[in-house]
């Protein structure tokens, strides 16, 4: 884990062409959101996270998302630091697909962060980057046929807004994501501040069934 104790957890989260902007978007906000309240609650300490993006080719180059939103990511793959957590999102992931530099930077990454999650087909890029091989994980409704198909070893569940594996996570479909990061919170900074970021975000956080 790259942060001393007591110091703010990096949350990176990975752009590319394609990329859902509300998997993305929504992740970004919990995260931010969940330090801002924090630091409301608790002026005197760190924040607990701290977030920013990487995209292939940043901060010169662009991402564009699905839909046509351009989203400028702070990192580069060559010059991002080590993630406590990694958060991968999904869209469109036939650019990353194919990308063997965002493959392999996933791995790596992965390989040195404290958690490691996904929202919606970001699971196809964990699991095409080893990084997910025989593990539960879920995705958007419409694509578990696929990912089964193109990932037989792994358990794909259904009905679930996400799936926690201890250090690997991923989530459902877009708005699952949200979900899934306010429970990341809940694991990494406490129930109290989860349900706080989540009423400041005025959104209503729908928990995994037990």
């Amino acid at each position: 884990m790259s942060s001393s104790p007591g110091a703010a957890l990096r949350v990176l989260i990975l752009a590319f062409d394609g990329i859902e902007a509300l998997d993305f978007a929504g992740p970004f906000e919990v995260f931010t959101t969940a330090s801002r309240v924090h630091r409301r609650l608790r002026p005197d300490e760190p924040a607990p996270f701290e977030v920013a993006a990487v995209a292939e080719g940043a901060p010169v180059r662009p991402v564009q998302a699905r839909a046509g939103l351009q989203l400028l990511a702070a990192h580069d793959l060559a010059d991002a630091p080590q993630a406590d957590l990694l958060l991968v999102p999904g869209g469109v992931v036939d650019a990353p697909l194919a990308s063997a530099a965002t493959l392999q930077w996933i791995a790596r990454q992965a390989a040195g962060a404290r958690l490691v999650a996904s929202v919606c087909t970001g699971v196809f890029l964990l699991a095409a980057s080893g990084v997910v091989t025989d593990q539960a994980v879920t995705t958007h409704w419409e694509d578990l046929a696929d990912l089964r198909e193109r990932f037989p070893a792994l358990e794909v569940r259904e009905g679930v807004r996400w799936v926690d594996g201890g250090r690997i996570l991923s989530s459902a479909g877009i708005s699952a994501g949200i979900d899934m990061s306010l429970h990341l919170v809940e694991r990494l900074a406490g129930r109290e501040l989860a349900e706080r970021t989540a009423r400041q975000m005025d959104y209503a956080w729908t928990h995994n069934p037990p």
